[in-house]
């Protein structure tokens, strides 16, 4: 068998939902998407209803903090013993390459597992899959609670590799006539259309894995980031989104591995690799918007950053993106969206690389002086600045990143200020469709 475990990887036993289950229901959009808008995930469970579905063993996190929240939690579980036992899933082992038409392209992927031992998301790591932004520890007891107790997961996780020449997919292209279609159907509400095939040729497997290798060769690595000859550790893979799902994996695997075999399904974790590079994907910027907010949030500001504060009144929201968009350096911008009109923020001597991190140190601040009742973050423009005109809420409107910045930063700095980018915008993120076992078999 070819040795995927020096690259990190492992290969998968995968469980599909069998022949005669509608995948349109079956399939539902990253839990952590649409958080500020309820109505989608209403539409959701209108077009599932009771049929098998994905929904049915996730938590949207529209959810947390409601009432019904544990009682969904026991459900989620109890749909996942049920599909198992109704014979649900049938099994696939091996990659899976997948091909997402959406927007006009069509993003390529490979459904493999994330060995969690070669998995670090603490800040100055140096293994070969890293976190992209900060992990907020606190955000991690109730994905634990969820995937503790679950006999399966499901993943939206996507991580980057950085393949400028495409090495790992344009051969997979060549071959796809030679591959076996396992699943080819349009996403609900919208979303694009998916189509997956199983890597069924030991030929094809060598090929990705000789791909992935030489990314990480010495020579390669050094000349590609500007590095001097071992001055860094190899960094095969970042997190793409779902770094806090992965980060969740990686906490049990590390509470439960003193006590079980070192093969245990939970030492692996089932994701979607994808290339860096790929036309369609695409960094948006996370916006952030605050809910209940009870201070003077401007003084607030003007306390916290000193003289090197200062504000614009912006008369139009097409005016102020602009303005954010195109700001120069030195100094950060951020857009603010309240219900007394719209501001443009000015920042000079900053400490943070970016304006998302100048911003995100001054809102952490913030939460723990309790100066509003909840934080979210919001990847489209126009619930931004709906939401962020309300009584009581406060909308700030940032800049992306450059995605050709991503791996050298994280080389040379470590993680990312949380949540800086988005890849893509909601309708793209990864939908749930395949399983696996993260519990032995009794």
């Amino acid at each position: 068998m070819i040795n995927f475990q020096e690259l990190g990887l492992h290969y998968p036993h995968i469980l599909l939902p069998k022949d005669g289950i509608d995948l349109q229901r079956w399939s539902v959009i990253a839990c952590d998407q649409f958080t500020a808008e309820p109505e989608y995930w209403q539409k959701v469970e209108e077009i599932v209803d009771d049929a098998p579905s994905t929904l049915h063993m996730i938590f949207p996190e529209v959810y947390l903090d409601v009432p019904q929240e544990e009682e969904r939690l026991k459900k989620t579980h109890l749909a996942m013993h049920n599909y198992l036992q109704s014979g649900v899933f049938q099994p696939i082992e091996g990659l899976i390459y997948v091909r997402r038409r959406i927007n006009g392209y069509i993003r390529q992927g490979l459904m493999v597992c994330i060995d969690l031992e070669h998995y670090d998301y603490t800040p100055g790591a140096q293994t070969l899959i890293r976190a992209t932004e900060g992990t907020i520890i606190d955000r991690l007891p109730p994905r634990i609670r969820i995937r503790k107790q679950a006999p399966l997961e499901t993943p939206h996780i996507l991580v980057l590799f950085d393949d400028p020449q495409n090495t790992v997919f344009d051969p997979l292209e060549e071959q796809i006539d030679n591959l076996n279609k396992l699943y080819d159907f349009e996403l609900m509400l919208d979303s694009g259309h998916l189509t997956g095939y199983a890597i069924n040729s030991a030929q094809i497997e060598q090929g990705i894995h000789d791909a992935l290798k030489q990314l990480i060769e010495p020579q390669v690595f050094s000349e590609k980031y500007s590095l001097e000859p071992g001055q860094y550790q190899p960094l095969l893979f970042a997190m793409g989104d779902g770094n806090h799902s992965l980060a969740t994996a990686k906490a049990i695997w590390e509470e439960i591995k003193p006590s079980v075999s070192s093969n245990h399904p939970a030492r692996y974790a089932l994701v979607e690799i994808e290339n860096l590079h790929d036309p369609a994907l695409t960094f948006e910027p996370i916006h952030r918007l605050l809910f209940g907010l009870n201070t003077n949030i401007l003084e607030e500001m003007q306390a916290y950053w000193g003289r090197h504060f200062s504000v614009a009144v912006i008369d139009t929201a097409e005016q102020l993106i602009s303005a954010v968009d195109s700001a120069p350096r030195p100094g950060h911008q951020v857009g603010m969206i309240a219900p007394d009109g719209l501001k443009l923020l000015s920042i000079q001597d900053t400490q943070e690389n970016l304006p998302v991190g100048t911003l995100q140190s001054f809102l952490d601040a913030l939460m723990v002086k309790r100066g509003a009742e909840k934080i979210d973050y919001v990847h489209g423009e126009d619930v931004l600045f709906e939401l962020g005109q309300k009584v009581g809420n406060t909308g700030f409107y940032v800049p992306g990143m450059d995605k050709s910045e991503l791996f050298r930063t994280v080389i040379l700095d470590g993680a990312l200020p949380h949540k800086t980018f988005s890849m893509g915008t909601a309708k793209t993120k990864r939908f749930y469709l395949e399983c696996r076992r993260i519990q032995p078999v009794l």
